[in-house]
């Protein structure tokens, strides 16, 4: 009987050999059981972190950007939201128009006049040109006022005679315009296109569309 074998045992109970089993201790399986653990845990967390940190600096950060700037263009300050502008022009009813004749062609300035009258304009004196435009306008005519109609009235007189030079004296009194026919006057502006041209100058137009075309 071995020595390994307790007192009072034997037959297949005998343990024969003359080293005792070797059992191992549960305190090292716990522990290596709670770091595998801990490290899966920190495994997982840094993968979390890089992941948030690849979608700041690539597609995170570009949703963020659009949805920001989608908000600032969907609110508008109030100075810019529904903000108009459009050019304080007078009817024509509104605008008196003396036409002159710088031509050698008789009875021009009246057919002129006459024409103006029938578009709505107030007429004024009706003759000849100066001596200081007399026979000197070359093209088909030009447009005289005071500063004042340089953004005004010119610009509405200036609808019925597209190819007119337009004028703006300083020196200029009153609010009275002054139509000289010219060499290459032929008529006025076709009335159709002349209103066109009428509406387009006094249509407002909004501000707040090219903010609108920039988002």
């Amino acid at each position: 009987m071995s020595m390994l074998t307790p007192p009072g045992m034997g037959g297949k109970y005998r343990i024969t050999g003359d080293k005792y089993p070797r059992m191992r201790q549960r305190r090292r399986r716990g522990r290596l059981a709670v770091t595998v653990v801990a490290s899966a845990a920190a495994l997982g967390l840094l993968g979390w972190g890089t992941l948030q940190l690849i979608d700041v600096f690539t597609g995170g950060g570009d949703k963020a950007s659009a949805a920001g700037s989608k908000a600032e263009c969907a609110s508008p300050s109030p100075g810019v939201r529904g903000a108009t502008t459009s050019v304080s022009v007078p009817k024509p009813g509104q605008i008196t128009v003396n036409v002159y004749n710088a031509t050698a062609r008789s009875g021009l300035a009246k057919d002129t006049a006459d024409a103006l009258k029938k578009r709505g304009f107030k007429i004024g004196d009706v003759g000849n040109a100066s001596k200081e435009f007399d026979k000197k306008v070359k093209g088909s005519g030009v447009l005289l006022g005071p500063s004042s109609a340089l953004k005004t009235s010119l610009p509405v007189l200036g609808t019925q005679l597209s190819t007119a030079e337009q004028r703006a004296v300083a020196s200029r009194k009153g609010a009275e315009l002054d139509l000289i026919v010219g060499d290459k006057f032929k008529a006025l502006t076709p009335k159709a296109a002349a209103d066109r041209a009428l509406a387009a100058l006094t249509k407002p137009s909004s501000a707040a569309a090219s903010t609108k075309k920039s988002c």
